[in-house]
């Protein structure tokens, strides 16, 4: 009887491990799989950043060149607008110029003909 006990105890004990074992395997398993899973996703996360940065970069490479081109065109229009603003001055000059000259042979014009109108007259 002591012997059956013992036995049917080792038994049970046999089966419990047996169980314990097939727990743990469970376990160990099912921790790997959520691991995987975790990592999985935090990949997915740190990919998208790190697409996300290139894509920055490139746009930032992109605008510092718009950049450069736009200040190039910029002092372009700069210098064709001060070089515009030279001609005029000089056109008002030119202008004024010739007006003075005008002024001069009207004065002239007017002095000749009261000169031909006095000596006509006398």
């Amino acid at each position: 009887m002591l012997s059956s006990i013992v036995k049917e105890h080792q038994g049970r004990q046999s089966a419990k491990r047996d169980e314990l074992e097939n727990k743990r395997k469970n376990a160990v398993v099912a921790a790997s799989t959520l691991t995987s899973a975790l990592v999985d996703h935090l990949n997915v996360g740190v990919a998208q950043a790190y697409l996300n940065q290139k894509r920055l970069d490139y746009e930032s490479k992109q605008l510092n060149t718009n950049i450069t081109t736009f200040a190039k065109q910029t002092a372009q229009w700069l210098q064709l607008v001060e070089n515009f603003s030279q001609v005029l001055k000089e056109i008002g000059d030119v202008e004024n110029w010739a007006k003075s000259i005008e002024n001069d042979m009207n004065t002239i014009s007017s002095a000749l003909e009261y000169a031909f109108k006095v000596g006509q007259e006398t």
